[in-house]
């Protein structure tokens, strides 16, 4: 069974930072494009930043610069580290497993930020 757990979420001030992690099991971590990706309220869900099994990534340009994905395959976790947190970062962060047809999701983790 494949799960993905999101945790580190919380409420905080702008300005503010938090630490974002999902750990994984029932897959070969490993050799997955990890995302992690975000719905505000009223709005569609979109990326925010992803990393390859290379190590590779990219961020939405609203994010850019304020958030680094990382991983840790030998721990199944990969970690958004969100800095410089604003308002509009107020949203839920969802993790994302992906390689070739398999795709998968957490359950997500709220983050809310307070002006």
């Amino acid at each position: 069974q494949v799960q993905l757990v999101e945790s580190g979420g919380g409420l905080v001030q702008a300005g503010g930072s938090l630490r974002l992690s999902c750990t994984v099991s029932g897959i070969r971590f490993s050799i997955y494009t990890m995302g992690w990706y975000r719905q505000a309220p009223g709005k569609q869900r979109e990326l925010s930043a992803r990393i390859t099994s290379l190590g590779s990534t990219n961020y939405a340009d609203s994010v850019k610069g304020r958030f680094t994905i990382s991983r840790d395959n030998a721990k199944n976790t990969v970690y958004l580290q969100i800095n410089s947190l604003k308002p509009e970062d107020t949203a839920v962060y969802y993790c994302n497993a992906r390689y070739s047809n398999d795709d998968y999701w957490g359950q997500g983790t709220q983050v809310t930020v307070s002006s």
